[in-house]
């Protein structure tokens, strides 16, 4: 089993605790801004052990009665089509997988807001499907005067031109699929005609990271900071917070470089200094839930190494710049980590050179090793998959599995009518598999564990194509790739 170090369940009590306290500060009226993702953190569980990757829905979900949420997204990433990349879908499809997985866990949807909205018609378009289908959808438009004219800014021609969203419960949670949707100023926007209403509403961000009341360069902080080396966030410590109360605490360059503005919209708006700091107004109780501070440190360590990997796949694919490399890598230098400190590379090179073929390692909850390669019949991950639920089920490692009167011809059907790799991938194994579960109690046994797949880490010696990538997402392994194709082909169809 993996060790643990968080406390998941006084997370989740300290954290509706704190709900409760700001709900109560601003007369039980709350926009509260989640501040990353709120469904599948599984960053923070990898940082994290213990930290369960839905505990920010869970504790929504204990508040549910209380609770409405409201969804942002930006015009112009309808319009760009940006893609969430952990999902590899658009931003738009992520509306309504939010809305989906809103909803399945018994919250209630208030709305969809586009914001930025200039007349985009795939904008227009998404509003119109939404509103079939039942969900109320507000447009807002750029405010004049940001940042510098608050008196605009907080006036009719300002956050007074975007139509007040009707919302009926106490607790506003205010998500999106990602940055720069518009969260913070639907909130600011909700805010000034709350307060034109003499509703004394607040506003507050439900935080993850960076760990406020952690060091600054604790490994936690460094690992947000290595995930976010793309948009160039750098943690800091809190001037304002330092200032007023005489305190240290770390925040990140964004919000302290806003604070200043913010500030003054929410004093235009509120007529009072609500808060001092940017740490202030961050909802974060994850640093008093640590409970073995090694394990954490470990876990961090694994998951900077693992984020170096992929911007150096990224890069390679032509998705990110070296720059961001050179930015990992200076944190890594700093925490003198060394990539073979994730053993499962260590054994993926070993089996590499051992069999002079592509090879994966795969460590289990136990901390035992398995490793597969690229054979005649199947990719490295598929081998390693199978290796590992024979090892789970106790079967020996020589006894063959799928018979050749399957994989034949799976393997010529694949060759000459869809021009496809000439071995089968980790899906197409796993299909075959489940088919010849039918009739073989074995299979069936080893298909049954396949779950305790789930969290282990894994390393492959080349880039993984869709048809191995995908099933080991969805099978929650952490995997690593060495940024390199396994053969010169350009165009991969796999």
């Amino acid at each position: 089993m993996k060790k643990i170090g968080f406390d998941d369940k006084k997370y989740r009590e300290l954290t509706k605790k704190e709900i409760h306290k700001r709900l109560k500060q601003f007369s039980n009226k709350l926009y509260l801004e989640i501040g990353g993702k709120l469904f599948d953190d599984f960053h923070a569980s990898r940082v994290l052990p213990g930290f369960k990757y839905n505990s920010k829905i869970e504790i929504l979900k204990e508040l549910k009665d209380i609770t409405e949420v409201i969804i942002c997204i930006s015009a112009k990433d309808i319009e760009n089509k940006k893609i969430r990349a952990d999902y590899d879908i658009t931003y738009e499809k992520d509306v309504m997988r939010l809305i989906d997985n809103i909803r399945k866990n018994k919250l209630k949807v208030n709305s969809v807001v586009i914001t930025l909205f200039e007349g985009e018609k795939s904008a227009i378009s998404l509003k119109n499907k939404l509103e079939l289908n039942g969900i109320k959808v507000y447009m807002h438009t750029y405010t004049e005067g940001y940042p510098s004219d608050i008196d605009k800014v907080v006036s009719e021609n300002g956050y007074g031109k975007n139509e007040y969203i009707i919302t009926e419960r106490p607790l506003v949670v205010i998500t999106a699929p990602g940055p720069g949707s518009g969260k913070l100023a639907t909130c600011l926007s909700q805010l000034y005609h709350e307060y034109k209403q003499k509703i004394n509403a607040g506003y507050a961000k439900f935080e993850t990271f960076p760990v406020w009341n952690l060091p600054l360069r604790h490994p936690v902080n460094i690992a947000y900071e290595v995930a976010t080396a793309d948009l160039k966030d750098v943690n800091m410590i809190d001037p304002f917070h330092l200032e007023h109360y005489n305190k240290t605490t770390v925040n990140y360059n964004r919000d302290i470089e806003t604070f200043p503005i913010l500030k003054r919209i929410l004093k235009e708006i509120t007529k009072k200094d609500i808060y001092h700091s940017p740490t202030d107004m961050g909802i974060n109780m994850i640093g008093f839930c640590i409970t073995d501070d090694k394990v954490v440190i470990n876990t961090c360590i694994d998951e900077i190494i693992r984020r170096y990997y992929k911007s150096q796949v990224l890069h390679k694919q032509g998705e990110q710049s070296q720059e961001v490399i050179d930015r990992i890598k200076i944190l890594m230098n700093e925490l003198n980590i060394d990539v073979n400190k994730r053993k499962v590379v260590k054994y993926a090179y070993k089996k590499k050179k051992d069999k002079n073929s592509h090879s994966m390692a795969l460590e289990l909850n136990n901390g035992i090793i398995i490793t597969g390669r690229t054979t005649e019949i199947m990719s490295a991950p598929a081998s390693t998959i199978i290796n590992a639920l024979k090892y789970i089920t106790k079967l020996d490692e020589d006894v063959h599995i799928i018979s050749p009167l399957v994989i034949e011809p799976m393997l010529k059907m694949k060759k000459e009518l869809f021009n496809k790799s000439e071995v089968l991938n980790l899906q197409e194994i796993l299909l075959a598999l489940s088919i010849n579960a039918a009739t073989n109690p074995i299979i069936s046994k080893m298909l049954e564990n396949l779950n305790k797949l789930n969290e282990c880490e894994a390393h492959s010696t080349y880039i993984l194509t869709n048809g191995d990538a995908k099933p080991l997402k969805q099978l929650k392994i952490n995997y690593t790739c060495d940024p390199v194709y396994k053969d010169d082909n350009l165009f991969i169809n796999d």
